[in-house]
């Protein structure tokens, strides 16, 4: 299935130079008067080389068809995350480098799309928000209701996520897997 440069999505799988490749990021470009181009973080499935592409936005790229299936996710042992599919009870593990960035966003028992092409999995699709505790940040204002000044939060996977002033550790906060930033106060 051929799909426009355009619409590519991170976790994407195309054909690009007879290769198999992930999509890890897509910025959708418009530089001054000159045309339109998308600039997209390429994966190679085989070799693992990552690089950067340039795809004008008229182009079209071949989209291959994967395999989706709804798991769990158990625990991480090393380097290797652990998935139960939520069907069968099948259980398959994911080496740290295929899911690249996704990991940061991974907390017991959330459910993920794992992508699975001719019997082996080759990546994983987050849902648009997760929900993580704040672990570490400096003590919040009790007045700064709403503000634009953001500080620094350590949350329970580790990444740091710029929140606004009046989140405290302990806060649960909704963060955009897609762009790694704050978007609300869960509770």
């Amino acid at each position: 299935m051929f799909v426009m440069a355009n619409d590519l999505r991170r976790g994407n799988l195309i054909r690009h130079n007879n290769e198999l490749h992930m999509v890890f990021s897509v910025e959708h470009r418009t530089p001054g008067n000159l045309r339109a181009f998308v600039q997209a973080k390429l994966r190679n499935l085989r070799t693992g080389a990552i690089y950067e592409h340039r795809f004008r936005s008229q182009d079209s790229v071949e989209r291959v068809n994967v395999d989706e299936s709804e798991m769990e996710f158990l625990y991480k042992d090393g380097s290797d995350y652990y998935f139960m599919n939520t069907e069968t009870y099948e259980q398959i593990n994911i080496p740290e480098e295929l899911l690249g960035e996704n990991k940061d966003y991974l907390t017991p028992n959330l459910k993920i799309k794992v992508m699975i092409f001719e019997g082996r999995p080759i990546g994983a699709e987050l849902p648009a928000t997760v929900d993580l505790k704040v672990l570490k940040t400096e003590p919040g204002l009790r007045s700064a209701t709403v503000s634009n000044v953001g500080k620094p939060a350590t949350v329970e996977t580790g990444i740091i996520v710029q929140v606004p002033a009046f989140i405290n550790e302990g806060d649960v906060v909704r963060v955009d897997t897609e762009e790694g930033t704050y978007l609300e106060r869960v509770r």
